[in-house]
């Protein structure tokens, strides 16, 4: 059948092969700190952020609410970050890094650097830049209304 999509010519599919693969290097080479991936690139954002809510911290990694307090279980658990009442708003909820989980993070920011230089050295510095660009444009608020306006 000509109109049956190859599943090489599909972006999503491509781009989820692709985030599995380096989820599966950066978790390897993280593994030490106790910390996957996804879970360092939260706490990341926790500390450039500082105490967002969690619909602000949600949006920022594109996820929904219910899937980002999926994530933050083991965190909240493991006493790495903490979930609080916003004063100013009592329907809202603030994502905080504890002590333990700063400390966690630069245990495994360590080793993490030492990934983002292999897969530089791999893939090449400038086009490692050209990725990170481009996937930043994907992930945003212009590009999905765009898609979506495509209809």
């Amino acid at each position: 059948m000509t109109d049956t999509p190859r599943p090489t010519a599909c972006s999503n599919a491509s781009l989820r092969r692709a985030t599995r693969r380096l989820s599966q290097l950066y978790d390897e080479a993280i593994a030490p700190s106790g910390l996957r991936a996804t879970q360092f690139g939260l706490l990341a954002q926790l500390r450039q952020l500082g105490e967002p809510t969690m619909g602000a911290l949600a949006e920022v990694l594109v996820m929904d609410l219910s899937a980002l307090g999926h994530t933050l279980r083991p965190l909240t658990r493991d006493g790495l970050v903490r979930v609080v009442v916003d004063p100013r708003d009592r329907r809202s909820r603030r994502v905080t890094l504890t002590e333990e989980g700063e400390a966690r993070f630069r245990a495994a920011g360590r080793l993490w650097r030492g990934a983002q230089a292999r897969f530089e050295a791999t893939f090449g510095s400038e086009k490692a830049a050209q990725l990170r660009a481009l996937l930043d444009e994907v992930a945003s608020r212009d590009f999905e209304a765009a898609f979506t306006q495509a209809e």
